[in-house]
């Protein structure tokens, strides 16, 4: 229960809405523990006309009789008319505030999931975190609308009616009230196993999202390999896993209805045969009373009833909150530690930066140095696993180096207001991501105040405008997960658009022409000419095309600098650049 102390704030912040709902709450019960002493008045009133025609020996007045319980139908239906508005204010004002709860919670989780760096999502699934932000959510939302409410309900109610009951017979009262105690130790039994039994099934639950979600994501690779009836089979075990859970759960929460149904019939048992005895010895003097107690014991049924489905709403919430506190807890390890903000020129110094992943224990560069100054372009080869990739995280902090210092301008980078670092930079990373949303609003997505005009001009100097009007929707046409519906070389040249658009002060391009063919990318080359103009420029690659016309370029082996030079000086000596060169222009002859 520790974990929902973190929800406090959230009633702290809604405590208006809390308070007012625990108010109408109050009131609501009094006017409905009140339609029971009405009954028992009625009852009263017919017991004293018949006792005062038999001493009398004239017959009823039947006209009196019933003008009097009229009169009572009348305060029975106020009262119940009165309490119904006031319970619908009740779930207006306590509903209403758990939406407004799970409202901000899930913006916190997604926030929060914003914030998370690069080693997080490394980590953890896609699915999971889905889990946590969706089911785990809606669980606590349970809890802080519906478990709230009727727990205030039911204390209310206990307190409202027991009072009722004391002041008519307390005797009566303790004979009621006397299965209660075996109740609570019910409730207390079955709550830790539900505890258990919620926190094993929301975790199966998320395994079989996490599955559900890569399946989809890889499903022409699934039908390229025919391994439809393989995952068909994997999904169906993991959906028996998770039905399996689900049934041991609800066989667990099953059990509290009928057990608090019976301790009510047992309670009303008890009413009718100790109030019968008590009437007959005269300790009580109405058989009024013992239907008043009847209606008293049956407004404390739904109630009882629902203690176990609030325990079990509450457990689960708990089970819940755990796993989104684990993931709102942490810390992200990329802080940023500026108070003001920075204006970025684009100047990038390395001092004998070092990296080593902290999840692989990889080091994927060691000691290196250089500086690029404004404006210029330097381009970074090297083979496979080399660092190039790692290099450029470093620059847009997805990473902080292990050692050595990185400067911006001269500042460390650590000390650059980290918002503003990264929205002066444009970075095509080398798997293009595309979202879900048309192409304009993809090229968008580096400025989402750009024109229609800006955007086609973007896309024109990444040479993928003819193939956008080319489709039946063009600009509109909407992309399939992950921009599935282009080919790989679109979705490479609608991403560089995205960069070009956001007119950067620095440009990062990771492997971003390797989709595209020789023409294309000496098209796209040439645009890029004029655009980097007073730009500072990172361009990683495995072709010489693309990195010729650079300022400097950088060659990396196994995280340091083997080479460094200008396309014409690293020409001149052996090394991989020229090795590079010469097959590269062999391959280009032959084709």
């Amino acid at each position: 229960m520790r974990e929902l102390q973190y929800l406090n704030k959230y009633f702290f912040k809604y405590k208006y809405h809390f308070l007012v709902g625990i108010v109408t709450t109050i009131v609501a019960q009094i006017f409905y523990s009140l339609t029971p002493r009405f009954v028992r008045e009625s009852f009263k009133v017919v017991e004293e006309y018949v006792a005062q025609s038999k001493r009398s020996g004239h017959a009823l007045d039947l006209p009196i009789l019933k003008s009097h319980l009229a009169d009572n139908i009348l305060l029975i239906f106020g009262t119940a008319l009165i309490a119904g508005i006031l319970t619908f204010l009740m779930r207006q004002t306590l509903i209403v505030m758990s939406r407004h709860i799970e409202f901000d919670l899930k913006n916190e989780v997604f926030g929060q999931y914003e914030r998370l760096d690069q080693d997080f999502y490394k980590r953890n699934r896609t699915g999971d975190l889905m889990n946590r932000i969706s089911e785990d959510v809606g669980k606590v939302r349970m809890y802080v609308g519906p478990a709230v409410m009727y727990t205030i309900n039911t204390l209310v109610r206990f307190v409202v009616v027991i009072a009722f009951m004391c002041s008519v017979s307390p005797e009566l009262t303790l004979w009621t009230v006397l299965p209660l105690p075996l109740l609570s130790y019910v409730i207390f039994r079955l709550s830790t196993s539900i505890n258990r039994k919620s926190t094993a099934f929301q975790q199966n639950l998320s395994k079989l999202s996490t599955f559900s979600q890569e399946l989809f994501s890889g499903i022409r690779v699934v039908k390229a390999y025919s391994l439809e009836q393989k995952q068909a089979e994997n999904v169906s075990e993991l959906s028996e896993e998770s039905r399996a859970r689900s049934m041991d759960l609800a066989q667990a929460n099953a059990l509290f209805g009928p057990l608090m149904i019976a301790l009510i019939g047992v309670s009303n048992l008890v009413v009718i045969y100790y109030g019968s005895v008590m009437y007959l010895d005269g300790r009580i003097t109405h058989l009024g009373t013992i239907a008043e107690f009847i209606l008293y014991v049956n407004m404390l049924t739904w109630p009882v009833a629902s203690l176990g489905w609030v325990t079990s709403m509450v457990q689960e919430a708990a089970a819940s909150q755990k796993r989104i506190n684990e993931f709102l807890l942490i810390n992200p390890d990329i802080q940023n530690k500026a108070s003001g903000h920075d204006a970025i020129a684009g100047e990038i110094r390395f001092e004998n930066v070092s990296f080593t992943y902290a999840d692989t224990g990889i080091k994927a560069l060691e000691n290196v140095s250089f500086s690029v100054r404004k404006g210029e372009t330097l381009a970074i080869l090297g083979r496979t696993g080399s660092g190039k990739s790692t290099l450029l995280s470093l620059i847009g902090r997805l990473y902080d180096s292990t050692e050595g210092h990185i400067l911006i301008d001269g500042k460390p980078i650590g000390e650059v207001n980290l918002f503003d670092l990264r929205h002066s930079i444009g970075f095509v990373p080398q798997d293009a991501f595309l979202f879900s949303d048309t192409i304009e609003n993809n090229i968008r997505f580096g400025r989402e105040d750009a024109t229609e005009e800006e955007v086609h001009e973007a896309a024109r100097m990444a040479v993928v405008h003819d193939n956008i009007i080319g489709f039946a929707q063009q600009y509109q046409t909407l992309l399939g997960e992950r921009g599935i519906t282009l080919s790989g070389g679109q979705k490479q040249r609608v991403s560089i658009a995205r960069a070009f658009i956001k007119d950067p002060k620095i440009l990062l391009l990771d492997d971003a022409l390797s989709a595209v063919d020789t023409e294309t990318e000496e098209r796209i080359l040439h645009h890029l000419a004029d655009f980097r103009k007073h730009r500072t420029t990172l361009i990683v690659s495995h072709r010489v095309s693309s990195a010729k016309d650079a300022d400097r370029i950088l060659i990396l082996d196994q995280g340091r600098i083997e080479q460094q030079g200008t396309h014409t000086a690293l020409l001149s000596e052996e090394g991989y650049y020229r090795e590079l060169y010469l097959k590269q222009l062999s391959e280009k002859e032959i084709v």
